[in-house]
């Protein structure tokens, strides 16, 4: 019998808007660096995560969501917390209160020692390197298995702490194009026998579906609706 994934609560996902970082053309993927101020948004991203505030706050009224149920959780990065304070801000709750939640397990995949600080040239490399083997870690970095295993845990508490909330996850580009891939293999899922949230990821973090997560790119500031 299928199993596909059943969630208790409404997802959507949000990249964060143009950062320092982007416009500078720099890789920066380590939590020493991304928590610095100096590589939060750039004037353009704030506008993108205003945009993007906007566009969440229309969805929820048309689908007579409240903003009591609303969760925000986010990457401790500078720019994913300023896209999130900026939304939040948008949706006029308080970012400090208990409906905006920082998680570490969203943060940035670590790219490696390579790659850090180092040109966005690099990343077609590192793409090429996932396609030929997601379970194969960047040297000194984290593999796509790695992300998708800390995303399965970030998936499993906050399912956890919310039920029935409209909760809207503020990371990176490759964390949450990871979060996707695994999300949506999990509606042709056939091969797990159990319900638990837990089981039915794992049946589905393989190599043949792992090394396809671009698939699921988002641009900058980028606001998209998931399977739940």
């Amino acid at each position: 019998m299928e199993k596909s994934l059943v969630l208790r609560n409404k997802y959507w996902v949000l990249r964060h808007g143009k950062s320092i970082p982007n416009e500078k053309g720099l890789i920066v993927s380590s939590m020493e660096n991304g928590i610095k101020e100096e590589y939060q948004l750039a004037d353009e991203g704030v506008g993108q995560a205003q945009l993007a505030g906007e566009l969440f706050l229309k969805e929820l009224k048309q689908r007579n969501i409240l903003l009591e149920s609303v969760r925000i959780c986010y990457s401790p990065f500078a720019r994913t917390s300023h896209t999130a304070k900026v939304v939040a801000s948008v949706l006029n709750l308080p970012f400090e209160g208990p409906q905006c939640k920082m998680m570490g397990d969203l943060r940035e995949r670590y790219f490696g020692p390579s790659f850090e600080l180092f040109s966005h040239d690099k990343y077609p490399a590192i793409w090429a390197h996932d396609e030929k083997d997601p379970f194969m870690q960047l040297e000194g970095g984290e593999s796509v298995n790695d992300v998708a295993t800390r995303l399965a845990s970030a998936l499993e508490i906050i399912e956890s702490e919310f039920q029935g909330c409209a909760v809207l996850i503020v990371s990176h580009g490759d964390p949450l194009q990871i979060l996707q891939t695994v999300l949506n293999a999990t509606k042709q899922n056939t091969e797990s026998s159990s319900n638990d949230l837990a089981s039915i990821i794992r049946a589905v973090k393989v190599s043949s579906v792992l090394s396809q997560h671009r698939k699921f790119a988002l641009v900058t500031g980028e606001l998209r609706k998931t399977i739940s």
